[in-house]
């Protein structure tokens, strides 16, 4: 019954993550929308959809369940791991993992604090839990990310944090194809490839938007 229970648990882990990773390519064409030289519009009026459409609402609970499932089955598995194999082997054979998988537990706590203090800076501003910076409306994300990307440390930050989900994401794809039993030997090659170069994409095209707005601008 623990054997099922386990591979659940995997199962479920995977598809939150899948779906988590097809919202990231929403979240960066908008991101993206920051680039173009309107004073925002572009980016407000997207924004502006994205927080009054009621289909979206919807789309939101989703994305938070999705959130917590990934984040709670990820820390339960892990902990199930550690707690089967309580004493590291003497020698470790270094085919056996590789170097992403190693670290799938701490790049994913990196990625979860990072998205914590995400919130604060903009959602939970948004919904009124946290007062917005003087002179700055609940909804206005635009000056409210120029604020927050004309500090060198944020825009550092927030540049490292994408290199870390890149990296995390670099092994959860292939991870996720395997759980789910799509690892076939014909294509999974492709899968690796792909799911490199979508991480990426991912972090590179996250990690622009800083270093636009504070060096380029």
């Amino acid at each position: 019954m623990s054997l099922y229970s386990s591979i659940t648990k995997k199962v479920l882990m995977a598809l939150a993550g899948l779906f988590l990773v097809t919202f990231l390519c929403v979240h960066l064409g908008i991101n993206l929308m920051l680039l173009k030289d309107d004073g925002g519009r572009t980016f407000t009026e997207a924004a502006a959809f994205m927080g009054t459409n009621p289909l979206i609402k919807v789309f939101e609970i989703v994305l938070f369940a999705g959130f917590l499932l990934h984040i709670l089955f990820g820390l339960i598995v892990s902990g199930q791991n550690r707690a089967a194999r309580p004493v590291p082997y003497m020698c470790s054979n270094s085919s056996e993992t590789s170097f992403f998988s190693k670290y799938m537990f701490h790049t994913g706590i990196i990625v979860f604090i990072f998205l914590l203090l995400h919130f604060f800076d903009f959602y939970f501003i948004k919904i009124g839990l946290v007062a917005p910076p003087p002179g700055i409306e609940s909804h206005d994300f635009y000056h409210r990310t120029l604020l927050l990307f004309s500090s060198p440390w944020y825009s550092l930050l927030y540049i490292v944090c994408f290199v870390f989900l890149g990296i995390h994401l670099n092994h959860a794809i292939q991870s996720a194809f395997q759980t789910l039993g799509w690892n076939h030997s014909k294509y999974m090659d492709t899968v690796k490839i792909i799911g490199s170069a979508y991480s990426v994409l991912i972090a590179a095209g996250f990690s622009l938007v800083p270093i636009y707005l504070f060096f380029l601008k």
